[in-house]
C-alpha cells in the first residue's frame, strides 16, 4: 500500500475529518467527568487521533490545556513551539541512536505550537490527550503579521505554519 492509499485508508477507517488548524482528527474519547476551570466548565480529558502529511501542516495556534502528543506511525513529526525563548522543536517518532526523538511529548498549556511532518511524500498519525478537555472555545488560530512582530527571529516557521 503506498502513502496515498494509507493516508486514504486511515481517514476512512479512523473516521477522520478536516481540522481548521489543517490535517485530520476524530475525536475518540471525552470524560463525562466535568471539571471548572478559568474559562468554565470542560470534560476532564479528551482524546482525539490527529494524521496529517507532508503536504499540509498543522498550523500555529494555542489552547488552554495540557496536550500529550504520542505517536503511532509514519514519518517522524515536528511540534514546533514559540515561546519566550523563541522557537523550540519536539521530535515525535520512534527513538534512534543520535537524535532527540520520542514516542510521547508534552505542549504546555498556553503554548503557540504548531506542527508538520519531517519525511517528503509521508505523513503521521498520533494521539492527542488534552486535559483539561478540549473545548473550541479555548482554540485560538495565529496570523502570520501578529507571530512575526512577537517573534521576528522565527519568521521562516511563522511563514510555514500560519
Amino acid at each position: 500500500m503506498n502513502v496515498v492509499e494509507r493516508v486514504a485508508f486511515l481517514v476512512d477507517k479512523l473516521n477522520l475529518s478536516p481540522h481548521p488548524e489543517g490535517g485530520f482528527y476524530s475525536e475518540t474519547y471525552r470524560s463525562d467527568v466535568n471539571i471548572g476551570t478559568n474559562s468554565g466548565k470542560r470534560n476532564l480529558t479528551t482524546a482525539i487521533y490527529f494524521l496529517l502529511t507532508s503536504e499540509n501542516v498543522s498550523k500555529f495556534h494555542r489552547i488552554k490545556s495540557d496536550e500529550l502528543w504520542f505517536f503511532h506511525e509514519g514519518s517522524t513529526l515536528t511540534v514546533h513551539k514559540l515561546t519566550e525563548k523563541g522557537h523550540k522543536q519536539l521530535s515525535l517518532g520512534i527513538p534512534s541512536s543520535g537524535n532527540n526523538t520520542a514516542p510521547q511529548h508534552l505542549v504546555e498549556a498556553n503554548t503557540i505550537f504548531g506542527s508538520s511532518v519531517d519525511e517528503p511524500n509521508s505523513y503521521a498519525l498520533v494521539s492527542c490527550v488534552v486535559s483539561p478537555g478540549f473545548d473550541f472555545a479555548d482554540f485560538e488560530l495565529f496570523e502570520a503579521n501578529y507571530l512575526l512582530e512577537k517573534y521576528p527571529d522565527s519568521s521562516s516557521i511563522i511563514n510555514k505554519l500560519t
